[in-house]
């Protein structure tokens, strides 16, 4: 049953471990909770008390006379609406750290990429001759928090897009006025007697979901390399095996980064790791679990020892003196495990309090100071181990692939460009690009359906880029590698020869996938590939969603023109006109869809069908991975491996054998 579950072997170590002593897990709940069938697929309205109505009949209506279309169309605009505010939200957080720091208010940040800090100010009309770092990072600030609350007109990271893509939207009347407002039209729309036809509800959603993806998490993406760097490839390592033995064991969870980056300065602080050797630990190892673990890993090289459904696991290790979270996929589960290990968990945000767990306050006006009060509690924690389990599974991989280093990668410091990433397209040497992102769900395998649609992808030389918890996933499966390359198609394993970058790109956290927009832009720019996103030969993935988030950047993809496949079962396939809507519908207006398919081998076929139909639009050569392969670079490698086995070859010879296989 186990291998069912994970195929994590880390995962399935303590799963095991977990049955055999009786405790529950989000992996036993799935079990022996099964998904109401009717609120399952959208057929269920609980919006006024004269509910909850569930329609399970052939014309059936509410209460209030609604129909299976409206009920299903308003449900789905409300997980956008809330998908986009917790994002949003996450992005407002951001821009009240950077005018704290920018006031001098919040001492323990700084702006670490002042040319960030500039190219945002351009974008939002801040003038920066003449005056100081910190003037301009106020404003900047300032700027940014007024979009959020801004009634009329357009947001202005809009601007960054095709401009055959914002005349679409204009046209269209989604061009969001401010991430705030269409939040709150969502929810005012979607109230019991108001807005009532499928397709206006529909439209407003992808308002509502452009105001996150061009809005609030765009600008988070932002203010964090300001405040943090702009991430750089680094190695860094994946799964439970990063935990110690010998040290005291601290996991960052959640969101944040305004904290986690606050921890990793703690935590190397000299004074706190002689305390740590004072209570018998060899030093302090401190990890992340969700995206946190994708911001410190990204930017500092911090491990990761999993990904959402590992979040119980690693606590039942025993190894982990202390856990602390912030915001978003936080498993209320942590704290009853509390009970049974020894792990003190910390709760931080304001927004996110748990019943049965510590709550320290952050507050970014006494950051340092906070974060170590944080992390002496671990420690104090350490003398109280007791036995532990840690699983020796470890992955090796790259990340800090940031669409300013791609563009950097590929023609250097003064002729940065995405042409090369175009011709490679053009060419045929790529077949398209995907962005493959989202959850770990517990009604489906861990990590399963990640890692199939990758190898199946890039097997047919497909460039992916990934962030959240499917490139943690991923990078446990060894996707995120150099070595990776090998499991490529010949012109995607060329490319990744010549750049010197793996085959699968990590990009950064779930917010962060407005750095795939923005690649994608870059790349509709350039020429070659039409005028607009949805001209690319590209599509976008959630194989394993579960969360509201995850509704919001899909419908922003599909707004910005891109196919979109989630992997579930559709949350609106009672009304077969709403589901074929969100499909056909928005194609035929927007230039991109969303489809739910439950098979991978399915999505990937239809991805690839997609990449193709794309291709031909184009004009473009016919795909054919027998004209790519026989690289210089790889027949160099042939030969190195070739002499490491003791094989007589000619650096001339035309065809170099291959070593005898172990």
């Amino acid at each position: 049953m186990v291998k069912e579950r994970t195929i994590d072997p880390a995962v399935a170590e303590i799963l095991e471990i977990a049955e055999a002593q009786g405790i529950s897990t989000a992996f036993s709940r799935a079990e022996e909770l099964k998904p109401c069938p009717i609120g399952h697929k959208g057929a269920c309205c609980k919006l006024c008390g004269m509910g909850p109505c569930r329609l399970t009949k052939e014309g059936q209506r509410g209460i209030c006379g609604a129909t299976i279309d409206t009920i299903a169309a308003r449900n789905l605009a409300r997980m956008i609406a809330g998908g986009a505010s917790a994002h949003s939200d996450h992005g407002r957080d951001m821009a009240l750290t950077l005018l704290a720091a920018a006031e001098g208010k919040a001492p323990d940040y700084q702006i670490r990429d002042e040319k960030k800090l500039l190219e945002v100010a351009h974008l939002l009309g801040v003038k920066t001759q003449g005056r100081e770092t910190m003037e301009i990072a106020k404003e900047v600030a300032e700027k940014s928090l007024a979009q959020f609350g801004q009634q009329q007109g357009e947001i202005i990271y809009l601007h960054r897009a095709p401009k055959k893509r914002q005349e679409i939207w204009r046209k269209l009347g989604i061009a969001p006025r401010g991430i705030d407002r269409e939040v709150v039209d969502i929810m005012h729309r979607t109230h019991m007697g108001n807005d009532q036809w499928y397709e206006s509800i529909l439209m407003a959603g992808l308002r509502t979901a452009l105001a996150d993806g061009w809005g609030g998490s765009m600008l988070s993406t932002d203010i964090t390399d300001i405040l943090f760097g702009s991430p750089v490839p680094l190695m860094a390592r994946a799964n439970m095996g990063a935990l110690s033995e010998d040290e005291v064991n601290i996991v960052v969870h959640g969101h944040e980064p305004v904290l986690s980056e606050m921890i990793v300065v703690a935590v190397n602080d000299p004074e706190m790791i002689e305390y740590a050797k004072s209570k018998g630990a060899k030093g302090i190892n401190l990890s992340g679990i969700c995206c946190t673990a994708n911001e410190t890993l990204m930017r500092q090289g911090v491990p990761t020892v999993g990904n959402f459904l590992s979040q119980e696991l690693a606590m039942i290790t025993g190894a982990i003196e202390l856990m602390i979270v912030d915001i978003q996929c936080i498993m209320q589960a942590l704290a009853p495990l509390t009970q049974q290990f020894h792990t003190l968990l910390v709760t931080t945000s304001p927004k996110a309090h748990v019943e049965g767990a510590t709550h320290v306050e952050f507050d970014e006006h006494n950051a340092l100071e906070i974060a170590k009060k944080i992390v002496k509690m671990g420690i104090d924690n350490f003398p109280n181990r007791r036995e532990t389990h840690i699983p020796k599974q470890i992955s090796h991989l790259i990340a800090g692939f940031s669409h300013e280093y791609i563009n950097y990668a590929l023609g250097g410091f003064y002729r940065g460009s995405f042409r090369p990433l175009n011709d490679a397209v053009i060419q045929g040497r790529l077949r398209g690009v995907a962005g493959v992102v989202g959850c770990n769900n517990a009604r489906t395998c861990q990590d399963y359906s990640h890692d199939y649609v990758v190898r199946e992808l890039i097997k047919n030389d497909v460039l992916v880029v990934m962030t959240g918890c499917g490139a943690i996933a991923c990078a446990k499966s060894g996707l995120l590698s150099p070595e990776a390359a090998e499991l490529a198609g010949p012109g995607l394993r060329e490319i990744c020869e010549a750049v010197g970058i793996p085959p699968v790109l990590h990009v950064g956290s779930c917010v962060d996938n407005t750095r795939i927009l923005t690649t994608l832009s870059q790349m509709a720019t350039e020429g070659g590939l039409g005028e607009d996103i949805a001209d690319i030969p590209a599509v976008g993935f959630a194989p394993e969603w579960m969360s509201e988030k995850a509704i919001s950047i899909g419908c922003y993809f599909v707004a910005s023109g891109v196919y979109t496949i989630f992997g579930s079962e559709s949350p609106v396939a009672n009304s077969p006109i709403v589901d074929r809507f969100i499909s056909e519908g928005w194609e035929k207006l927007v230039g991109g869809k969303l489809e739910f398919i439950p098979d991978p081998e399915e999505t990937v076929r239809k991805a690839l069908e997609h990449i193709d139909k794309k291709r031909a639009a184009l004009g473009l050569v016919e795909y054919d991975p027998t004209r790519f392969g026989q690289s210089g670079d790889r027949l160099m490698r042939q030969f190195i491996e070739a002499m490491e086995a003791g094989l007589p070859v000619s650096p001339y010879s035309a065809k170099i054998p291959e070593p005898a296989k172990k």
